[in-house]
């Protein structure tokens, strides 16, 4: 196929305006996106007035019940701890009939950390803001993950995450664009000022899980990280708003971790982190653990990042990252549209990414590869655990107001090997000596304005497009049910 340069700039300028606006006149923690997903109807059925609320989810539940039936209190200031953790006890012995359903009203639910349960819906009311406590007391100590072998801000354990759950098959947590608020600057001050003992928790994390459906929700202000599915398989993450101030500390939109068979789609994310960020363990704790990320699917990301990668794959990969598909990603004011971190140390690969169709605006790089991220988490890593990262495909980019073309930096004597990179258009911001920088890298390039690097060699305008998988995706086939909810509306 005949490559194609894209000339008209019509479409990436109304994105990046839009996006700019949407920037300039959305705080991080008031903007709530809303949507048309879910839908509610007054009826009454002759027994008294009812909300009917219809949703799409992955399965619908036979019984269902309102955090209200067990002494919630919506007020912002009364915890409910006790509350969720009695509703989901409650629902969980529907698993084997047809699995429970927890309703979120309208109100603010403060609470602290919670945990699902198998066959089970999570359910916000487009009302419903479910806020993290900022009592620490009320966040329990857990062990650090099996593959990093220590937290992420300090060696030892972790402070659990807000909303968690292990060993679970079948959990959804949606919503008519309800919000789970993390009130994560309670949790940056004390990073910042180096007064934690333990790792900031996430706002949803799931491990050992099967099955994860989560959609149609508004997350603030995590403390860090804020959907993190770890050991874990066939996860869809849809129609998702991630807002948190832009230089707030680690607060990583979605991480998929050591996880299998992953879609990640229709998602707007502005952060102080990585907007996605693929992960599979750290060093000889990852090595040792061995489960990948692979199979991982992402279309239609809209990114806002500084600081961080739009789509980022490691550091932590020491488990190994393959077969990522990434399609339809536009981002502005980001510092790199992909990047791959990686160090010796690590092991393991990063191999089958592909990318095509991404439309960006004011980035540092458009694409950014290290073999030199020294970040280890301590020194018995094995110096002879050399990466490999092999087959990255990038096709079909066009970024406007960029300072840099990309930078790719392999390991010597290990080079990262197989890149392709086609039909890409960069507008610097202004005229660089040098728009590439390559050292340790070989693959090839063609239909690239500026030119590649030599180590990209040149095919020319008439070379084929780089390759991007035409099989289906493992998540493309899983079909989603149209739900209804019942309430009765108080007199």
């Amino acid at each position: 196929m005949e490559l194609q340069r894209r000339r008209s700039i019509s479409l990436p300028q109304i994105l990046a305006t839009w996006l700019l606006l949407m920037a300039a006149y959305t705080g991080p923690a008031e903007c709530i996106r809303k949507t048309n997903r879910f839908h509610g109807e007054d009826e009454d059925d002759g027994s008294g007035a009812v909300e009917a609320f219809k949703y799409s989810a992955t399965a619908c539940r036979a019984h269902t019940a309102s955090l209200a039936d067990f002494g919630g209190v919506g007020d912002g200031a009364t915890s409910n701890t006790e509350a969720f953790s009695a509703a989901v006890t409650h629902l969980s012995q529907f698993a084997s009939d047809g699995g429970g359903m927890l309703f979120v009203p309208a109100g603010r639910w403060l609470t602290g950390p919670f945990n699902l349960t198998s066959t089970f819906t999570l359910f916000l009311h487009r009302d419903a803001v479910i806020l993290a406590t900022q009592d620490m007391n009320q966040w329990p100590i857990i062990d650090p993950l099996p593959s990093y072998g220590r937290g992420r801000d300090a060696a030892g354990g972790r402070y659990s995450s807000l909303i968690g759950g292990s060993n679970l098959t079948d959990v959804i947590i949606t919503g008519d664009n309800g919000t789970i608020d993390g009130q994560g600057a309670f949790w940056w001050s004390k990073f910042h000022g180096h007064k934690l003992k333990y790792t900031r928790g996430y706002l949803i994390e799931l491990m050992h899980s099967d099955q994860i459906f989560i959609s149609n929700l508004t997350l603030l202000n995590s403390p860090s990280w804020n959907i993190h599915p770890v050991y874990s398989s066939n996860i869809v993450v849809s129609g998702i708003t991630i807002l948190a101030p832009v230089h707030s500390p680690n607060t990583d939109g979605i991480n998929p971790d050591s996880c299998s068979n992953v879609r990640i789609e229709d998602c707007y994310i502005v952060s102080g982190d990585d907007c996605v960020a693929i992960k599979s363990g750290w060093d000889e704790y990852g090595i040792a653990y061995g489960m990948p990320s692979q199979h991982i699917a992402i279309r239609r990301l809209t990114c806002i990042s500084p600081t961080s990668a739009v789509i980022a794959l490691g550091s932590e990969m020491s488990g190994g990252i393959q077969d990522v598909r990434a399609e339809d990603i536009t981002a502005i004011n980001s510092e790199s549209g992909v990047r791959i971190k990686t160090a010796v140390g690590r092991g393991a690969y990063v191999k089958d990414v592909y990318v095509r169709r991404m439309y960006l605006s004011t980035m540092k790089w458009v694409f950014w590869m290290t073999g030199n991220y020294k970040s280890h988490p301590d020194d018995k890593f094995d110096p002879n655990a050399i990466p490999v990262v092999d087959g990255i495909s990038y096709s079909e980019v066009t970024a406007y107001n960029v300072t840099m073309a990309a930078r790719l930096e392999g390991i010597p004597n290990a080079p990262f090997t197989g890149i392709c990179v086609s039909n890409v258009t960069v507008e610097l911001r202004k005229a660089r000596k040098l728009p590439w920088y390559c050292a340790d890298v070989e693959g090839v390039s063609s239909g690239v304005s500026p030119a590649a690097c030599a180590s990209l060699a040149d095919q020319g305008d008439g070379a084929q497009s780089c390759p991007f998988p035409t099989d289906a995706s493992p998540m493309d086939d899983v079909q989603l049910q149209e739900c209804t909810y019942v309430k009765a509306i108080s007199a």
